[in-house]
């Protein structure tokens, strides 16, 4: 994992193994990010999206707390990730990263909670996977115009870009600072030092989080919700 620009943004760059049947690699491993971040990844969602060239999705983010910290790669095409600081107050804030992701390198993007994301599909099919610290919320989730020229962001002159209606509506930076939608940078920095408390604490020992069979030593049986899959 190499740190970007922007505190809370990393890059992993895999090592591809190939030969005449194919490749492999590791685009997620725990330990490393865990390491470079200082607190692990809950997994709650993990996201596919499919998108024609030009398709421009973003800049999307979320209310801090909780926020939504995301891991992201391309596993069919190429996609220009961009990354930007939202977060008021920041060292960085209005500061934005782009990372070329595609199935070639197979090169990883993680971003922390409470900063911007949005990609821009760079060839038809474009297939990006990313992983979720939380699960989708509508009433948290915002956006920000993505060809804002308070932000400024060089995307590629020669592809037609394409917008959601969501997207197209979303508010500049200005307006949306304004409207108090923005993640403050004092919040995020105390939502990281809070998980990085939670990963530095001891795990409790199996008997004291497993619930206990009333009339057993052994756990008993967990209800289960919804209905059969047939």
């Amino acid at each position: 994992m190499r740190e970007l620009g922007i505190e809370g943004a990393w890059i992993m760059e895999p090592k591809v193994l190939t030969d005449r049947r194919g490749s492999f690699h590791e685009w997620f491993r725990a330990p490393e990010l865990a390491e470079a971040a200082g607190y692990r990844l809950d997994l709650a969602q993990a996201n596919c999206s499919v998108s024609a060239r030009g398709t421009l999705r973003g800049i999307h983010f979320a209310d801090v707390p909780p926020g939504q910290a995301k891991y992201v790669t391309c596993v069919r095409g190429a996609v220009l990730d961009v990354i930007v600081d939202l977060r008021t107050g920041s060292p960085t804030y209005r500061a934005w990263e782009t990372v070329r992701l595609d199935d070639r390198d197979h090169r990883a993007v993680h971003l922390a909670e409470g900063l911007g994301h949005g990609f821009l599909a760079l060839t038809d099919d474009a297939t990006v996977v990313y992983l979720c610290s939380r699960g989708y919320a509508p009433a948290r989730e915002h956006g920000v115009h993505p060809l804002d020229p308070d932000l400024g962001i060089d995307w590629p002159a020669d592809v037609p870009l394409l917008l959601s209606d969501k997207d197209a509506a979303a508010p500049g930076l200005a307006e949306a600072e304004a409207a108090g939608l923005l993640p403050s940078y004092e919040a995020c920095t105390a939502w990281y030092e809070g998980l990085r408390a939670a990963s530095a604490a001891p795990a409790l020992p199996d008997a004291l989080v497993a619930p206990r069979h009333p009339d057993r030593t052994a756990p008993g049986p967990r209800p289960r919700a919804g209905r059969p899959v047939s």
